[in-house]
This record gives structure tokens, C-alpha cells and sequence, in this order.
């Protein structure tokens, strides 16, 4: 393969997806703002190496020479801005300095760099749950394609994966103990495998902190710029409301000032000199800093609302039950009060990691066969000796015994 090729494979939209293991909100901040910032780092970058960057005034007699240094200096320091109608200062401007222009493409890199660190925990060490949740969608969707007899086994294999799973991850012993870790892996979501919230709890622990990183992007950019982002969109609409235009931003001036000195030979103080100066990317990143403040407020927004749906969906029970219901019903698998009762057995068979499992997949993949999934596993459920001698019996499911002493609570 040559080099083009590899570099035209990782352009694609999959490679930069990604697996099939998150949902919309997740993808929001890990994918769409990742691609936003690398997108105006690339081009603020691009700009920071035009010969135009920055131009200055400065006095006829300035050679070429010392019109280049003193450009130069004033790109590689600080400049600092005074309004036009306002007095230059002879002591320090230390506080007027602006001191963020030069490291604009960096610092977007670096919250890009946040916004990904997030999914590449959640990837990390969703491992160790012992089942891959992309490795079973793209399983889930090769057999969508297929012939039906190849359907059958991709599916057959696939709930055979999933029964094993949730049989190897089951707890075997039922004290006092167990119960109340069992009670309060339910609230607290305890990353435990044995309890069934290990996948629940690292997700819900994921989406916690795609919001805190996002909410971190207000403090990192005040301090980066020196404490003025957090009301910066409010600022902008608050001036576009009262005076119906966008005049030139505090935050971002374009002309500002710098002051150097110049030591000689022939004078023993340095001499100060100050020039006047254009910065002509601010006109570009005051935009820039403008839309991606709204951005994170979209990008909050959705991640706190769909957080709290996920939080909804799996600190409930019945919840859980309603999810697996939905697909039983489709396939008309619930036709007696028998079969009602041993569905909510089923769920509490699954657990809650089994369903995340479910639900997740279903975000991912298509409804047809997430339905013939729960379908076969419902089945595989209803030949379990525990559940079949009851049957039997015409006994309810005994939850806290069974082969091996398996507890289906």
C-alpha cells in the first residue's frame, strides 16, 4: 500500500468516527467539535505564517532593516491595546497587554485534544467489561446484508456471545452483602461486573466528563485570555441588540500598540520606541472565539439533557423492563400473564449492563435485528434449567437459587 493510500484511509469519515459504541451527544463533542477546532487551529495557523500577520507603522526613518525587527518583536511580544481616543501610557502596560494571539492554533489543539480524551477513557477501558460493544454491532451490521440462512447464524452467534457474557459476569454467591452492593451498585452506578453496572457506571462516568470538559472550555479560555470569555457571547449580543451592528471588540482589537527599546553604543539608557500596529487575524478570531462560545452552549446543552435521559433510562427498573418488552411485543412473545412475569425475570437476568448492551446497540444498529437479539436471548433465557424446571413446576423463577446458585436479581 503506498503512502497515498494510507493517508486517504485516514481521512475517511469511519477512521475519523471512529467505533460504533457511543451515541449523538458523545459524538457532538468527540467528533464534530474535534473537527471544528483542528479546522480553525489549521487555518489561524496558516494565517500566522503570512507575511501580513501583523503590519506597523512606524517612522520614516526606519530602515528595511529595522522595520523588519521591529515587526518581528512586536509579533513575538506582546502587543497591547489603547483606544484612539484615550491617552498612551509612559510607564508599565503590562496590564494591557495582549498575550494570546500568538498561541491561538495551540490552544484550540488543545481543547480538541480535551473534547477526545473523554472517548479514549471510555474506549480504554470499556474493555475490560469483558465484551467489545463495536465488535458486536459490526457483527450486527454485516448480517443485516446477507441471505436469511446467513442471517440466522451471524444473529445465533451473536446472542450465543452475548448469553455467555452475561452468564460469566453473573454473581454466584446471595448473602447480606451481596444484596446491599447489589442495592447500591443500582443508585451509584459501582463500576462491578459481578453486579452488572460496570458498563453502565464507566458510560455514565464518560458522560460526566464530556460535560465537565466542555464547561472547562469557559474557565480554560478565561484564563487563557485573560478573564473575559465566559460573557463574551452575552457581551456580543447585548451589543448587537442595543447598537444593530458588531463594532470592534475590547477583546479583539485590531489596532494595537507596542512599545520596544533599542539599546546603542553611543547611549548608555536604551531608547523606548512605540508603533502602531495592525493585527489583521483578529479579525478572524474574534468570529472564531464568538461562534465556538456558542458552540459549547449547544454542545453543554445537549450533553447535560442527554446525560440525564441515560441517568432516566437505567437508574429505574422498570425502565429497563419497558425497553425489553418493546421488542418481545414486536415479535409477539408476550401473550400470557406467564410470559409478562418471566419478561421482568429477563430483564433482571440481563441486568443492567446486558441492557445498556441492548440499548446501545440499538442506537448504532439497525431495529430489525436488535429485535431478533432480545428475541434469542429471550429464548436461550426460557432454556435455562432454573427457568424451565419452574415452568415445570408451575412455580414463579426463584431468584436466589439455581444451577450454580445463579441469582437472576
Amino acid at each position: 500500500m503506498s503512502v497515498r493510500d494510507i493517508l486517504v484511509s485516514w481521512t475517511t469519515w469511519s477512521k475519523l468516527a471512529g467505533n460504533a459504541d457511543d451515541d449523538w451527544a458523545d459524538r457532538l463533542s468527540h467528533i464534530y467539535t474535534v473537527v471544528i477546532l483542528c479546522s480553525f487551529s489549521m487555518f489561524v495557523l496558516g494565517g500566522s505564517y503570512m507575511d501580513d500577520r501583523i503590519a506597523c507603522w512606524m517612522k520614516g526613518e526606519y530602515t528595511a532593516h529595522m522595520a523588519k525587527y521591529a515587526v518581528n518583536h512586536c509579533w513575538v511580544h506582546n502587543t497591547y491595546f489603547v483606544p484612539m481616543d484615550e491617552h498612551i501610557p509612559r510607564g508599565d502596560t503590562g496590564d494591557l497587554d495582549i498575550t494570546y494571539y500568538q498561541y491561538v492554533p495551540l490552544i484550540l489543539l488543545c481543547s480538541a485534544l480535551f473534547f477526545k480524551v473523554p472517548c479514549l477513557l471510555w474506549r480504554c477501558f470499556a474493555s475490560f467489561s469483558g465484551i467489545e460493544i463495536n465488535k458486536v454491532v459490526e457483527m450486527m451490521a454485516a448480517s443485516h446484508y446477507v441471505e436469511d440462512a446467513k442471517r440466522d447464524e451471524k444473529v445465533a452467534e451473536i446472542v450465543c456471545t452475548i448469553d455467555r457474557w452475561l452468564d460469566a459476569n453473573r454473581q454466584y454467591h446471595w448473602n447480606c452483602f451481596v444484596r446491599m452492593r447489589q442495592k447500591l451498585g443500582r443508585v451509584l452506578f459501582c463500576l462491578n461486573r459481578r453486579e452488572g453496572t460496570f458498563l453502565t457506571g464507566l458510560y455514565m462516568l464518560t458522560k460526566l466528563l464530556f460535560l465537565a470538559n466542555v464547561v472547562g472550555q469557559f474557565f480554560l479560555l478565561d484564563a487563557f485570555m485573560g478573564g473575559f470569555y465566559s460573557y463574551y457571547g452575552l457581551e456580543a449580543m447585548k451589543t448587537l441588540a442595543y447598537e444593530h451592528q458588531m463594532k470592534e471588540s475590547r477583546r479583539f482589537p485590531r489596532t494595537t500598540m507596542c512599545s520596544f527599546s533599542i539599546r546603542s553604543f553611543k547611549v548608555d539608557a536604551p531608547e523606548k520606541e512605540t508603533i502602531q500596529c495592525i493585527l489583521p487575524l483578529n479579525l478572524y478570531n474574534e468570529k472564531i472565539f464568538l461562534f465556538l462560545w456558542f458552540w459549547f452552549i449547544l454542545v453543554a446543552t445537549a450533553t447535560a439533557i442527554n446525560l440525564l435521559a441515560w441517568i432516566w433510562r437505567q437508574i429505574f427498573v422498570k425502565n429497563r423492563l419497558t425497553f425489553v418488552k418493546r421488542y418481545l411485543k414486536m415479535r409477539g412473545r408476550l401473550q400470557t400473564t406467564t410470559d409478562k412475569t418471566l419478561s421482568r425475570k429477563f430483564a433482571n437476568f440481563l441486568r443492567g449492563d446486558g441492557v445498556f448492551l441492548l440499548q446501545m446497540i440499538a442506537k448504532n444498529a439497525n431495529q430489525l435485528i436488535v429485535t431478533d437479539v432480545v428475541v434469542g436471548l429471550w429464548d436461550r433465557f426460557l432454556e435455562k434449567p432454573i427457568v424451565k424446571k419452574a415452568l415445570a413446576d408451575n412455580l414463579p423463577v426463584n431468584n436466589n437459587q439455581g444451577d450454580a446458585k445463579a441469582s437472576y436479581k
